[in-house]
């Protein structure tokens, strides 16, 4: 470590011990009602508050009174939209929020696609109770999916800051705003639910859960488990897995203690994106499992030998297994001094594996540096295929701690949170016999080709001080700052062989430790109660976003393709960083005009300056994505964004009510890149797979113990390669559901029954898309077709 990084966090420590010294020197704000702090008092407090009336009926979506924009959406709201649902597919009918997937459930990680205002998935962050979920990348190092991490029915709440997240956020990649999701807590009172879920593709989904009610002093909880079954509508695959989870909550006088359990094992077959216009008039690409005897004719013929880059594969499927857990306790000293500390665990033991022609480009290649002068199909079995995985292996643990002290007109926040990483990314290859062949549900097992390993050592250090002040009873000012550090240690015990990577002369590097650090990242913020209905608000906040722990064909340093452009990357790079500047107004008011009794809304806009973006430039952009290529890290400059959100929701009495939410969002890089001597000119173009307009709404209607929405996502053209040469279509998804509640029931509380349609229009286009560095060509999935479900859930 040097000298400058040491005396970096010994300063860090001494403002750490000091802050009330540090806090009279800030230029001092703070939020209106609630600090922009991470959660205070209660960490359900969105979920209660969905169940707020206003105007005679529910609240869809619950706008947050802080410097930042925020807004919920409730456990009601997130099972109305599809039983079982992936909260952050929930997410999408929030403004700014692009979510695309080709499951109706938004649970297919491969295939899973997320922008908030220009930024995608991996430059968000990510929390379950407060607890980091990592960065949502598919081969995910340092976290798990909100789907994994809690079972979809004992989400409390789903929130997105769109802006740019509490300083108290437990993620290092939140350069473009913050998604957080709670659990619920076991209810008071002692009973039992059972849900069943009936669907097309054979869709079968069980979820049960347990409450024990009060008992002891304070105590309760619950233990659930779910299970999930459905065929692939475009494959012969079954996806789905189970999961359990349990929860302890006491609660006494001072003390507030809760401790969460999740176990989850899934398969998740995938299908393969289409490249385009190669592709053209081709929808989906499935595999060919279980046929196997098609599978090996197949590779005979024209079909195969005429698609290039849109060959199909015997299977692919993403194996995840993951365990998490975590125990939180907050001392309240007083009723103005109030401790918070959070101690969490995860182990995932995760495969991705592909089954693919040996022929494909590249692969001869690849197989002859192992197997000089063989015939390679022998080698791998006789099938004519050869079996690649990606196996993942994640040790992660963190402490959280924050201390919080109303002064005065003065709150004070002061917390850090550190995690140990260890992770492990392997390439190898095994056979795919031809009198044995393997299945996507199956963990391969004595690989042929042990091609290469990255072993990570990851140390996170963040710290945050900040300090609200209450100037009068109507205005609030924010400031503070946050500390981030992080150093990873990335080693190579197996290295590639000379020869089998893209060009021959890459290699895997053996790599190092880089550290990525902002020993100051500040955040101001103010708002204005103008009226007791309406409010202004503004924050401004910088971001910085470490570099992620993986290795060859990565956009990372560890991705390099010798050990020199490491050394370089290491002397001279830089992390992603932004700067986000949001102001808005909000209203929320009872009124009398006619029919309409209530309305609330939120209306923002945001200029973000994205700085050091980080691009891994690919060498070759014609193999086939079974292969991989060699790829160069660069900085490839800034980008600029601006837009607005508008969102609003009108309540007609206590029967009715219109969600809408309109946004517009234009973002630009500021600049051109090279690729060797070829100079890729971005410079004003639109970022890819951000649509400038997209439309949301959500029409609402209860009748005591009916109820029934009419759901619509409109999203506009995306561009789909950074050039801005290929674009797709605007779509509009249109969906339904409806229920019934029975009560005075023999032996049963209650009986929900609720009808589902998505893609109620059956609409075709491109839902998820990966651009390419390559003028005239990407790749993108399919929407899926229309599908009914019924639930049934009984409460007892």
């Amino acid at each position: 470590m040097s000298h400058r990084l040491q005396r970096t966090r010994l300063t860090l420590l001494s403002l750490f011990c000091s802050p009330l010294a540090l806090v009279a020197a800030l230029p001092i704000a703070h939020a209106a009602t609630t600090p922009n702090s991470a959660k205070h008092t209660r960490p359900h407090r969105a979920q209660h508050a969905a169940k707020a009336v206003s105007g005679g009926s529910e609240q869809l979506v619950i706008t947050a009174r802080r410097t930042r924009s925020e807004q919920t959406l409730g456990h009601v709201q997130l099972q109305r939209i599809l039983p079982g649902i992936n909260p952050m597919k929930a997410l999408e009918i929030l403004p700014g929020v692009v979510f695309n997937n080709s499951d109706p459930w938004g649970n297919n990680e491969q295939n899973s696609s997320l922008y908030v205002h220009g930024f995608n998935q991996n430059q968000l962050g990510f929390t379950l109770d407060g607890i980091p979920l990592g960065d949502q990348a598919y081969g995910n190092y340092n976290g798990l999916s909100p789907q994994r991490a809690a079972i979809s029915e004992n989400i409390g709440s789903a929130s997105v800051s769109s802006g740019a997240g509490a300083l108290g956020t437990a993620s290092t990649s939140n350069l473009g705003g913050t998604l957080e999701f709670t659990t619920q807590d076991p209810l008071h009172k002692r009973g039992a639910q059972i849900e069943q879920v009936f669907g097309s593709w054979s869709t079968f989904r069980t979820f049960a859960r347990v409450d024990t009610g009060d008992f002891g002093n304070g105590n309760s909880a619950y233990a659930s488990f779910s299970r999930q079954d459905a065929r692939a509508w475009d494959f012969a695959g079954h996806q789905g897995g189970y999961q359990v989870n349990a929860k302890f909550v006491h609660n006494d006088e001072h003390n507030h203690f809760s401790t969460f359990f999740d176990w989850s094992q899934k398969v998740e077959p995938n299908e393969d994106s289409v490249t385009l216009p190669q592709g053209q008039g081709i929808y989906v690409r499935p595999f060919t499992y279980p046929d196997f005897n098609y599978a090996k004719s197949y590779l005979n013929s024209a079909s195969y030998k005429a698609n290039p880059l849109n060959y199909r594969n015997y299977y692919s499927a993403a194996q995840r297994e993951d365990f998490l857990a975590y125990s939180k306790w907050t001392h309240d000293f007083n009723a103005n001094l109030h401790w918070d500390n959070s101690i969490y665990y995860h182990h995932d033991l995760g495969e991705g594996v592909v089954a693919g022609p040996v022929s494909a480009a590249g692969l001869p290649t690849l197989f002859s540096a192992y197997f000089p002068g063989q015939n390679l199909s022998n080698v791998f079995g006789g099938s004519g295929y050869a079996t690649r995985t990606t196996e993942y292996w994640d040790n992660r643990g963190g402490l959280i701690t924050a201390l919080r002290a109303h002064l005065g007109n003065h709150s004070i926040e002061v917390g850090g949170w550190y995690e140990r990483n260890n992770n492990t990314q392997a390439r190898r290859w095994y056979p795919l016999d031809a009198n044995n062949p393997t299945t996507p549900y199956q963990r391969q097992q004595n690989a042929l080709i042990d091609q290469y390993t990255n072993n990570f050592y990851t140390n996170t250090f963040v710290t945050h001080l900040q300090d609200s002040w209450k100037i009068s009873k109507n205005f609030t000012l924010m400031g503070g700052f946050k500390s981030e550090l992080s150093y990873t240690n990335g080693t190579l015990p197996v290295a590639a062989k000379p020869g089998s990577l893209s060009p021959a002369t890459a290699i895997t590097v053996p790599g190092g430790t880089i550290a990525a650090a902002k020993p100051f990242l500040p955040a101001f913020g103010a708002v204005w109660n103008i009226t007791p209905n309406e409010q202004w608000f503004a924050n401004i906040q910088e971001n910085m976003r470490s570099f992620q722990d993986a290795g060859f064909g990565n956009a990372t340093p560890w991705g390099a393709t010798s050990q020199a452009a490491f050394e370089e990357f290491k002397k001279n790079g830089k992390p992603e960083s932004s700067w986000t500047y949001e102001t808005g107004l909000r209203e929320h008011r009872q009124i009398n005009l006619g029919p309409l009794t209530a309305i609330e809304g939120q209306i923002e806009y945001y200029h973000v300056h994205f700085s050091n973006r980080l691009l891994a430039v690919a060498t070759n952009q014609n193999l086939s994505s079974i292969i991989g290529a060699a790829t160069t890290l660069a900085n490839v400059g800034s980008v600029t964004t601006d837009g607005m959100d508008f969102s609003f929701t009108t309540h007609f009495g206590e029967h009715f009510s219109f969600y809408n939410a309109l946004s517009y969002n234009k973002s630009v890089y500021n600049d051109n890149y090279s690729t060797g001597t070829t100079v890729v000119h971005t410079a004003g173009k639109n970022v890819v797979g951000m649509p400038a307009w997209s439309e949301k709404f959500v029409f609402t209607t209860n009748w005591g113990n009916a109820y029934g929405q009419f759901v619509g996502d409109v999203i506009g053209k995306r561009y789909a390669t950074y050039t801005n040469d290929m674009s797709v279509s605007p779509y509009a998804l249109f969906s339904m559901n409806a229920g019934y509640t029975f009560h005075h029931i023999p032996h049963i509380s209650s009986l929900k029954v609720q009808g589902n349609i998505t893609n109620l229009t059956n609409a075709r286009g491109w839902s998820t898309v990966n651009a390419t560095q390559t003028a005239g060509q990407f790749s993108a999935f399919p929407i899926a077709p229309r599908m009914f479900f019924l639930s049934l859930n009984a409460s007892l």
